[in-house]
């Protein structure tokens, strides 16, 4: 019987967490008896047979790293018929049988696509975002978040030594999740996140009574899909009084060593992954919900709506002063 092929990239922007998720395939799809090939440099690699052999050796010590080691890039090509049908030559060209993507949403419809042609897939969502519908956690939040939380610690510090006031910027183009939870654990006076609404008065509002109950430094947490740190920086400081220097973490997130809660379930749904193109199945994309590792159909998995978690921030609105 010939030795069926498992093909795994990365796609997207990266994540830490990636590479432990990369390690599990491997590891996994070898164990079953699988030959693997890596693609570098996500559907671009596919497109262009950047591809390389992978043995057990090959994903030793990088459980610990973030980044990706398969590297990732953007791929407008592969949003066009032409550019999937030459992935999918690759994959045939190469004996590959299925392919397992790490990745966000975009990547997850790429998948889809190339399912479609013959190439089973199968997704595994990392991203820092933790905006994929179909999913309570993706791989490379909650790192995102420690980092995030660590250079606020920071910043705050500096703030409260001159009694300043910082506006943070976190990444999170459409979803506010990373903004919140951090928010939270460093104690911000205002969390501002594109699901809910906020006006500037409201935001001024709070921070001057935080100042008539005592309070001299702050801290305002905004999502990267708001924005305009540096204009609101100058508005609170024209209506307060109070020194204030906007900041952007910028990609910074994205970096660092995972964190165990990372590893764990980048490992889990890596083998979850490798058990379902054993059994031929494809065009799907794993999931963890109820603390549980699920799988949903692709096209089912793009349709789920997200709901923001409007107790967590009632909770964070009201303790925040």
């Amino acid at each position: 019987m010939e030795q069926k092929t498992i093909g795994v990239l990365t796609s997207g922007g990266d994540a830490p967490g990636m590479n432990a998720a990369i390690r599990s395939v491997v590891r996994t799809a070898l164990k079953k008896g699988f030959r693997v090939v890596g693609v570098q440099r996500g559907y671009n690699g596919l497109i262009h047979g950047e591809l390389i052999e992978m043995n057990m050796r090959s994903v030793s010590d990088i459980i610990h790293r973030g980044g990706t080691m398969l590297y990732t890039a953007r791929c407008p090509e592969f949003r066009e018929m032409p550019g999937i049908l030459r992935a999918r030559d690759t994959c045939v060209k190469a004996g590959i049988s299925g392919v397992v993507v790490i990745g966000g949403d975009g990547s997850f419809r790429g998948a889809a696509d190339l399912s479609a042609q013959g190439i089973p897939c199968v997704g595994i969502p990392g991203t820092i975002d933790n905006d994929i519908a179909c999913t309570e956690y993706t791989i490379g939040y909650d790192t995102a978040m420690n980092t995030a939380v660590e250079m606020i610690d920071k910043l705050r510090d500096t703030a409260q030594s001159h009694d300043r006031c910082s506006v943070v910027e976190v990444m999170g183009r459409r979803a506010g999740y990373i903004a919140l939870n951090t928010g939270i654990a460093c104690g911000a006076t205002c969390i501002v996140v594109p699901e809910v609404e906020f006006t500037m008065d409201a935001l001024l509002d709070k921070i001057k009574l935080a100042q008539q109950l005592g309070k001299h430094h702050f801290i305002i947490l905004v999502a990267e899909g708001i924005g305009k740190v540096d204009e609101m920086s100058k508005q609170i400081e024209a209506a307060t009084g109070i020194e204030t220097r906007g900041t952007v973490l910028g990609h910074v997130q994205r970096g660092g060593n995972p964190t165990v809660r990372d590893r764990v379930v980048a490992s889990q749904m890596g083998y979850r992954a490798v058990e379902l193109l054993e059994q031929g199945i494809g065009n799907r994309v794993i999931a963890m919900q109820n603390s549980k590792i699920v799988d949903y159909d692709i096209q089912e998995a793009l349709q789920i709506k997200k709901p923001f978690t409007v107790d967590l921030y009632k909770v964070a609105d009201e303790i925040s002063f």
